[in-house]
């Protein structure tokens, strides 16, 4: 194992006086090759591009000598200190850090980010990290080959968002540029780069803000509100008590894309999105679609709303994480298991009903869950009936694909 390996951050600056110390020290490097190609690297030094991280470890762990890793802003900051760090490779690490690429993005931008999401894409995550895109007004996402600004604003399609692209930062090749989503693609972007995506309502800070990213407790507390917070008029497959039970099933979070067809007032529609996840609400009734967008802006959550009829409507839509069919009945459950969705939920008014769509479902290889609910609600003035409520609640998981 090397005797001392120490991993140095890089924003352009000139290295700190710790960070030369280590460097004239070294007997490997490991970096880029912009980091490789540093004066401060020693001549006699082993050299080792850094791309495999794993391979670049196990390099580390059997040299026998003085290591040292270069890498881009500050290392501990989805960064290589993890991977060096994992019990596989042993290593103990002394970690000199230096600005991240997030916090130099925002500066270039000259804005604040500690109510940013930060979200890292890789090609397996990038479908995840536009989600979060979809469902916050501010994210920094820190990209990769093939998962860059171009596929970021492709996969957006539908939603608007201003892009900050920051190119090659720290470089004498650094470039900061601001685009529309839409015409992201129109451009090669450098790597490595950084996209601050800025969308929906941006409000000034009022300087109450207690934690990174975004505020767990904003809003109204509860999973589900009472009708009268939406104006009143909830449909019947609307209650309060059916919303919470299809919630609990879906467990919408970061990162989600929920599908909400036959959004009625939009109260499903934005609870799914108060959980962090992107939501597109589907209704075929211009005047739902207007209901839906007007309690979206009321509670401040970013959510799309598509205006047509199911199945036909949903071929086009991005794929889904976890479905609510509000209507539509057995033809709608039946388009949505033909995608996949890890879970997806739907009610009925009739054991009929309920049954068709619980046997599509299990020909689509969900394993299914049925439950009646009623809930009566008690006028407490008297302990007295108000409203007598009852429906089936249908549930459907992937097993191949639930967490």
């Amino acid at each position: 194992m090397a005797d001392r390996v120490t991993v140095i951050g890089w924003d352009g600056s000139p290295p700190t006086a710790a960070a030369r110390s280590a460097l004239s020290a070294a007997t490997l490097v490991a970096g880029a090759a912009h980091h490789l190609a540093l004066p401060e690297v020693p001549g006699t030094a082993e050299r080792i591009r850094l791309g495999s991280i794993a391979l670049a470890a196990r390099r580390i762990a059997a040299h026998r000598g003085t290591a040292v890793v270069l890498a881009d802003g500050d290392p501990g900051f989805f960064g290589v200190v993890r991977a060096l760090r994992a019990p596989e490779f042993g290593l103990e690490v002394e970690v000199v850090p230096a600005v991240s690429s997030v916090a130099a993005a925002f500066a270039r931008a000259g804005m604040p980010w500690d109510d940013a999401q930060v979200v890292v894409a890789h090609r397996r995550t990038l479908r995840r990290a536009v989600n979060v895109c979809r469902a916050h007004t501010k994210v920094a996402v820190l990209t990769s080959p093939g998962a860059g600004p171009a596929e970021l604003g492709l996969l957006l399609d539908g939603v608007h968002r201003t892009f900050v692209i920051c190119e090659e930062l720290g470089t004498e090749r650094e470039q900061v540029s601001v685009v529309t989503s839409d015409n992201a693609a129109d451009h090669t972007w450098r790597d490595p780069n950084v996209v601050i995506v800025i969308g929906g309502p941006v409000t000034a800070a009022d300087g109450s803000g207690w934690i990174a990213g975004r505020d767990p407790g904003a809003g109204p507390r509860g999973w589900t509100l009472p009708a009268q917070a939406y104006g009143g008029g909830l449909g019947e497959g609307e209650t309060d008590l059916l919303r919470a039970a299809q919630l609990a099933r879906l467990g919408p979070r970061v990162g989600d894309l929920v599908w909400d067809i036959g959004s009625g007032s939009g109260a499903f529609a934005v609870e799914a999105a108060r959980c962090g996840a992107a939501v597109i609400a589907v209704d075929r009734d211009p005047d739902a679609c207007g209901r839906t967008a007007g309690a979206a802006r009321h509670f401040g959550v970013q959510l799309q709303v598509v205006h047509g009829t199911a199945p036909h409507i949903l071929e086009n839509l991005p794929e889904p994480d976890v479905v609510r069919v509000g209507g539509g009945g057995a033809a709608v459950v039946s388009a949505v298991a033909d995608r996949r969705a890890q879970r997806i939920v739907a009610h009925a008014a009739t054991r009929d009903a309920a049954e068709l769509m619980g046997r599509d479902l299990s020909e689509h290889g969900y394993d299914v869950e049925c439950a009646l609910l009623q809930s009566v609600e008690l006028d407490t003035r008297a302990w007295a009936e108000k409203e007598r409520s009852v429906a089936f609640l249908l549930s459907g998981r992937l097993p191949e694909r639930s967490p």
